[in-house]
């Protein structure tokens, strides 16, 4: 899919932050006009037509305010050295594409890379216990042959636990945040956030200056979620952010684990209850969830660095995308169970690549669960 240009970079923003329209709202404006800036062209009449949008949302986009402000923030974005990434650019990340609800924009900063192979969330209750802390440090600590990045939120607790383990550690991690870039929340967070610029860094879907509010955690929530294979509860009461996060994951098809705690202790009631209700596989060692999810460790030798030269052929394909061509190049026709063992990747993640990958012509399937190149 080719890149946005610049003048349909700002209208998408602008119809971002036109009133009255979400995410899903925006795709269906652009899927029947063509593009955002054949949205703000378009009659009253034909806006009135499209599903789901009424006579105030019609006048609201006919107005064009939002422009102006959309080509300030484009701006702001220039000159600060913040990335943003549309639904339909490249660079967004591929695990975020095929949900419903995904944010039309992403705004970054930092050295990362939205579509590493593998990808764990850690989220947790804000109240952390020393049990707590110590299970976090070693659940980092123990990922590290597995070469993750760790998605998380930068909030107190297990998130900026889980962060600065990643940096003691040497594993990219990244920040995802309820508030514009410019916003650290909380500010004694600061430090840590600029530790991550080097091997991580921030994410959010708010514009610059935006504060974050309480709905807009929620909704952070969600792309935690969606950045991650896999979601690990470390610690969480009876009520709180990461149980939203879990609802997300299981709506996502993500894999869930929680660490389980003392009865009776009200820092891991939460956790007990996910793993009673079954909403949450029971979280052991991250070498018994690495084998569930399918994955090895990853080859430091001389035919790791081959494969890597092989999928570096690829161009224009992610690094997971270009790891799938490169083990159908090799093997020629092989079992998707069997793709999935070699690349180390979830069945649900590969899926989706391989669906990604027939789009753009570069895979077929075949009977019996068997993929190869075109």
């Amino acid at each position: 899919m080719s890149e946005l240009t610049e003048n349909e970079k700002i209208c998408t923003l602008a119809l971002i932050h036109t009133p009255g329209i979400g995410s899903v709202t925006i795709r269906q404006l652009i899927g029947y006009c063509g593009s955002a800036s054949e949205v703000f062209k378009s009659e009253y009449k034909k806006l009135i037509r499209i599903p789901g949008i009424g006579e105030k949302v019609a006048r609201a986009i006919l107005t064009k305010n939002c422009l102006s402000m959309a080509e300030e923030e484009y701006r702001k974005c220039s000159e600060s050295g913040t990335g943003l990434h549309f639904f339909t650019d490249k660079s967004f990340p591929a695990r975020l594409k095929p949900l419903y609800d995904a944010p039309i924009v992403l705004y970054s900063r930092g050295n990362f890379d939205f579509n590493a192979a593998r990808t764990v969330g850690i989220v947790g209750t804000r109240q952390i216990s020393e049990y707590g802390k110590a299970t976090a440090e070693i659940i980092i600590k123990e990922l590290q042959p597995y070469f993750p990045m760790v998605v998380s939120g930068l909030a107190y607790g297990v998130d900026i636990t889980a962060h600065r383990a990643c940096l003691k550690h040497h594993i990219p991690t990244i920040g995802v945040m309820a508030s514009g870039l410019d916003v650290v929340y909380p500010s004694s967070h600061q430090r840590t956030a600029a530790e991550m610029m080097e091997h991580g860094g921030l994410v959010t879907e708010n514009a610059l200056d935006t504060k974050p509010d309480f709905m807009r955690f929620p909704a952070r929530n969600r792309i935690i979620a969606g950045l991650s294979d896999v979601i690990i509860v470390v610690e969480s009461a009876k009520k709180g952010g990461s149980l939203i996060t879990v609802e997300f994951a299981q709506n996502y098809h993500r894999d869930v684990y929680a660490v389980p705690g003392m009865i009776g202790n009200a820092q891991s009631e939460g956790c007990n209850a996910l793993i009673r209700d079954h909403k949450a596989s029971i979280f052991t060692s991250v070498s018994d969830m690495a084998y569930a999810m399918g994955w090895h460790e990853m080859e430091t030798d001389e035919g790791a660095a081959e494969k890597v030269q092989l999928q570096a052929s690829f161009d224009g394909f992610t690094q997971e995308e270009g790891q799938i061509l490169a083990l159908l190049k090799q093997n020629g026709t092989i079992q998707i169970d069997e793709l999935s063992w070699q690349s180390g990747m979830h069945l649900n993640r590969l899926a989706t690549l391989l669906l990604n990958l027939e789009f753009q012509g570069m895979v077929r399937s075949m009977p019996g669960k068997k993929y190869g190149l075109i």
